[in-house]
């Protein structure tokens, strides 16, 4: 069955409900009453029990029309009086009535209600001589119908936030579980692009060499082809150890630690070869780095010199590593250029071979709090250079 209907039918039978315990307990009230009055003006009969009758079933409809279900409950309400019935459970209805348009926020409905109530009910009740006693009597049933809605729908409207409050809350923690999974997918898509790139190209380039050397000088080709295989090793094991983070069903760290600049000279070993001159200088004192500065100088470095290995063998590459005092100077310089297609080189003004590997250094370098430049020197030639803060987001 659909939810929505079984809501309806279940609030239509709460509301038939309400309407006949009403109806029983205005007509077993004045029956009572009637029987332990000694003389009533008027004995109850079949129009007392109808007007009864007609006050409490018109709870029955009071969602859909609160401001006639009130009218009724006070009209009828005030006819049985006036008609001299015995008992003041005629009142039920009535006092149901306020409370249910109060606890609907229909505040100056139920005012309003209570107000006609009290001042008809002093009238009627002039024929039969009400007392002080009667009137305090009567306004505090009224007051107290409408204090209760009232904390009904404030009950309500604090459920409401509540529950408002929680789906916000739930809301926010999806989209900051949405927001860290993006973060990391881009860590991951840059970490499988710095390994493989770098690998790959340095495979590219030995596996041409041996091609290019096998029947001239087959020991150099045989080089190259070990070259070939310690870096496909290489990079098969990086490549699983970054895999290996999507495996992991926690937050904890991972198991292998992230490479940093302490490994920058067996980087270089892997990448300088043949017709690939690369020269490496530390400019300060070396100290200890944030991981994630670390690792994004490390990798800013490895894809650099996969950038030159790519497009701009053969020259001569520089590596400058500065420890200034608010920071760390990363910068790759080559004196090559990338070949020349129809006129026009490889490179372009923001990196080289239109792949994403400038944009990733620079997401890199931004993520950290650092910032990165990349293009031409105008003596020819492409530079890398990225500032790193020596705290991360600093």
């Amino acid at each position: 069955m659909i939810p929505g209907l079984e809501n309806q039918r279940a609030t239509r039978v709460v509301d038939v409900a309400v309407a006949l315990v009403a109806v029983a307990a205005a007509c077993i009230g004045s029956v009572a009453i009637e029987r332990v009055t000694a003389t009533p003006v008027r004995a109850l009969d079949v129009g007392g029990y109808a007007l009864l009758v007609a006050g409490g079933l018109a709870l029955a409809v009071r969602r859909r029309q609160p401001a006639a279900v009130l009218a009724a409950a006070i009209a009828t309400g005030i006819a049985y009086d006036l008609l001299g019935y015995p008992g003041a459970f005629f009142t039920v209805p009535i006092l149901l009535a306020l409370y249910f348009a109060a606890a609907a926020s229909l505040r100056s409905l139920a005012v309003s209600g209570a107000v006609t109530t009290f001042v008809l009910m002093l009238v009627a009740g002039v024929g039969h001589q009400m007392d002080a006693a009667g009137m305090l009597w009567l306004a505090g049933w009224l007051g107290l119908a409408l204090v209760l809605g009232e904390g009904a729908r404030g009950r309500r409207a604090y459920l409401e936030q509540a529950e408002q409050r929680a789906e916000e809350a739930e809301r926010t923690r999806e989209e900051e579980a949405l927001r860290r999974a993006g973060e990391e997918r881009m860590r991951i898509a840059r970490d499988l692009h710095d390994v493989l790139a770098h690998r790959i190209a340095q495979i590219n380039v030995q596996a041409g060499v041996a091609v290019h050397l096998r029947d001239k000088e087959p020991a150099k080709a045989g080089e190259a082809m070990v070259v070939v295989k310690q870096a496909s090793k290489q990079a098969l094991r990086e490549l699983r150890a970054t895999l290996g983070v999507l495996r992991q069903v926690d937050e904890a760290e991972p198991l292998t630690p992230a490479p940093g600049l302490e490994r920058l000279h067996d980087l270089v070993a892997d990448t300088a070869a043949g017709d690939l001159q690369v020269d490496v200088s530390v400019i300060g004192t070396p100290r200890a780095l944030p991981a994630g500065v670390d690792l994004a100088a490390y990798r800013i470095v490895q894809e650099s010199l996969t950038n030159v290995v790519r497009h701009a063998r053969p020259c001569r590459v520089t590596v400058r590593i500065a420890y200034e005092a608010d920071g760390l100077l990363v910068q790759v310089a080559d004196d090559g250029a990338a070949p020349v297609r129809d006129g026009v080189t490889g490179r372009n003004a923001d990196g080289r071979g239109g792949g994403h590997g400038i944009q990733g250094m620079r997401e890199r370098a931004t993520a950290v709090g650092g910032r990165l430049d990349a293009g031409h020197l105008p003596e020819g030639g492409f530079r890398v250079q990225a500032r790193l803060p020596l705290e991360p987001g600093a």
